[in-house]
């Protein structure tokens, strides 16, 4: 993992609960967005005020080595503030099971958002519906290695 500094945990005690367990067993129990079945990853990014280390557990949408990052945030009418830590600071670690590596990430926009936008949908159809609770386009963020 390349990103070094101070971790703060989230404010919200469900997702520093789920970062916790998650990161103890390499990616075997808290595997799932509280317990939906719908499988995650966990992002770690760098405050784009802070500059502190923040865990966010993110739906795990990949295809072929990528993974893309939906900052739908439950279609709420603002962005996820992990959103905001990726454009600041475009490095990311990501764990996906055991497995943990560094990512660019780029936003996406364009006729390569509708594709990943339609790969998400097809991944989680939920996506669909938060698409329909706001007026903002919701951002898209590739993560390449």
């Amino acid at each position: 993992m390349a990103l070094t500094g101070t971790y703060v945990p989230s404010t919200a005690e469900w997702v520093r609960n789920q970062v916790a367990e998650f990161e103890a067993s390499d990616g075997t129990k808290a595997n799932t967005l509280r317990d939906t079945g719908y499988p995650i990853v966990v992002i770690t990014s760098v405050g784009s005020r802070s500059g502190n280390l923040r865990k966010n557990p993110v739906m795990r949408v990949e295809r072929d080595g990528s993974y893309l990052a939906v900052a739908s945030k439950g279609g709420a009418p603002e962005d996820p503030e992990w959103a905001h830590n990726f454009r600041a600071h475009p490095e990311v670690d990501l764990q996906d099971g055991a497995e943990k590596h560094t990512y660019r990430v780029r936003e996406l926009d364009g006729a390569e958002y509708d594709d990943w936008w339609d790969h998400a949908v097809a991944t989680w159809s939920t996506y669909a519906d938060y698409k329909k609770k706001t007026d903002r386009k919701i951002p898209l963020f590739l993560l390449e290695r």
